[in-house]
């Protein structure tokens, strides 16, 4: 092997690959020395050893150098062959190396395929994969696309990298700030907390190092500017940029906006916050399906409940009543409980044993009896209401199935017929009734139609009965009086001069 193609090699290898020399001079060493003791027997003690300077090969066997003609004698198509597969793993190392330290920041790239929920982007060097569980929900990538996520995972499959892409995560969101946002490299600003459900919204908390330093402002920019970038790269995802505090009872407030608080009640031996809001501001608080209290949680690292005062006081009667008839726990215990923030048994059955004999003067005993009775409790009050939601789910389709059967059944069309002279006696009517009744068999029939149109169209038999509703009603969807309609109400006219008549008679 001449000593300058091997140095060109390795520069080669170098340039394109981004291999570290180093690794590619070990690599063809290893493969030589392998190659050799093919040749010379594996027991053979070989050494290899190539010059950085001028490529030149240096070998030993049994301690005795070998001449150029013995080292030229190695099979060189095992060595290349053996070269090459370390130069793959070189490679693949060297990949591992430069993609590991780049996990959690951004990369750009072009989608190849986009296809089957998961799309492949090319970084120039590799090819990644960019799963669709680590996409936006809602987003549609297409091949030539240029996309812009953060390296989630980095692994080895045989001689290749896999590198996992990911567009979920909030250290995506942090990223892009950054390129948006030149004040947080230049550490006039910072993000101090990122909450964020993809696709939907994200909440970012900053703080400025520079009290005279607006940090929303900045983050929002001019008339929206930045803070539309971002949005834009993250398929329009809302994003809400609140003012960061030390002090969990600013930081929450801040983080539960646009919602009212009124107050904050820490529970630090549980990790919880009760926040207390008027009735108002409830819905707007907890936010749609709890997404606005969820992010405000994972911001402020406080498991958040938010209720109104009147709420918190019923829900405290509950936890001392319930937590006193518990044996060994006294009012007093109950009470001091709940002013620690447990109010139900749930939390009374993780409570630290420690803490509880602290705080209520029991025994290590009679601790671990009430903690076992609280989880007792607890399970079945679990159980209990996961019967009734249930039950509940059950009377909701059987009533949705009623009334699917009840829309779905066809109108009966009123008899033209009179009715025979036997009904008027399976109702047990009087002589004198049913005598009249069939000497007048036509309003006995409007009378019979009334009562099957009422039993084939529950719908407009209870529309009649039914209230104005209090949500209010589309005018346009009031339905217009139709032949059906009239001529049950010519026949509850015709009802009515038929019991008048029988009335006069009597």
């Amino acid at each position: 092997m001449n000593p300058q193609d091997i140095l060109r090699y390795v520069d080669s290898l170098h340039r394109e690959k981004n291999i570290d020399k180093e690794l590619v001079f070990l690599a063809i060493e290893s493969a030589l020395q392998t190659a050799a003791k093919r040749q010379y027997g594996e027991e053979a003690d070989i050494i290899v050893q190539l010059d950085r300077e001028n490529g030149k090969i240096n070998a030993t066997l049994e301690g005795e150098t070998l001449g150029d003609d013995q080292i030229g004698r190695i099979g060189a198509q095992t060595a290349k062959q053996v070269i090459i597969q370390k130069v793959k793993e070189a490679e693949r190392d060297s990949l591992m190396i430069e993609y590991r330290e780049q996990i959690g920041e951004i990369v750009s790239g072009i989608i190849g395929r986009a296809d089957g929920g998961v799309a492949t982007v090319n970084l120039g060097n590799v090819e990644a994969i960019l799963p669709r569980s680590e996409q936006i929900p809602g987003e549609t990538l297409h091949a030539g696309e240029r996309v812009r996520a953060v390296v989630f995972e980095v692994r080895a499959t045989g001689n290749r990298v896999r590198v996992v892409l990911s567009r979920t995560r909030p250290q995506l969101v942090q990223r892009l700030f950054e390129q948006e946002i030149p004040e947080l490299g230049e550490e006039i600003i910072a993000i101090r907390s990122i909450s964020r459900e993809p696709g939907y919204r994200s909440k970012v908390a900053v703080s400025s190092v520079d009290t005279q330093v607006d940090p929303i402002a900045v983050c929002v920019g001019y008339r929206g500017s930045r803070i539309k970038a971002v949005r834009e790269e993250l398929a329009g995802e809302h994003i809400d940029v609140v003012r960061y505090s030390d002090d969990p009872e600013i930081l929450i407030p801040n983080a539960l906006q646009p919602a009212e608080v009124e107050q904050v009640l820490l529970c630090d031996m549980i990790g919880r916050a009760i926040v207390l809001v008027q009735e108002d501001q409830l819905s707007l608080a907890i936010g749609r399906r709890g997404q606005n209290v969820r992010l405000g949680s994972k911001l402020c690292g406080w498991d958040i409940e938010i209720m109104t005062g009147g709420e918190l006081e019923e829900q405290i009667e509950r936890a001392v009543a319930g937590f006193s008839q518990i044996d060994g726990v006294t009012e007093e215990i109950a009470q001091a409980l709940v002013e620690q923030g447990y109010l139900s048994y749930d939390d009374l059955s993780v409570i630290e044993p420690d803490q509880f004999m602290e705080m209520s003067g029991l025994t290590a005993e009679q601790v671990d009896h009430i903690v076992e009775v609280a989880e007792q409790m607890g399970q079945e009050a679990e159980q209990a209401a996961a019967d009734e939601r249930r039950n509940r789910r059950e009377r909701e389709q059987l009533q949705k199935e009623a009334e699917a059967a009840g829309i779905a059944e066809p109108k009966t069309p009123a008899p033209e017929t009179p009715a025979p002279e036997a009904a008027a006696t399976e109702e047990a009517a009087p002589e004198a009734e049913a005598a009249e009744a069939a000497a007048d068999p036509e309003a006995e029939s409007a009378t019979d139609a009334v009562a099957e149109a009422a039993e084939s169209d529950p719908v407009a038999e209870s529309a009649e009965a039914a209230t104005p509703s209090t949500e209010g009603t589309d005018s346009s969807e009031t339905e217009p009086p139709t032949a059906d309609n009239q001529d049950a109400s010519a026949a509850d006219s015709s009802d009515a001069e038929t019991e008048s008549a029988s009335s006069e008679k009597s």
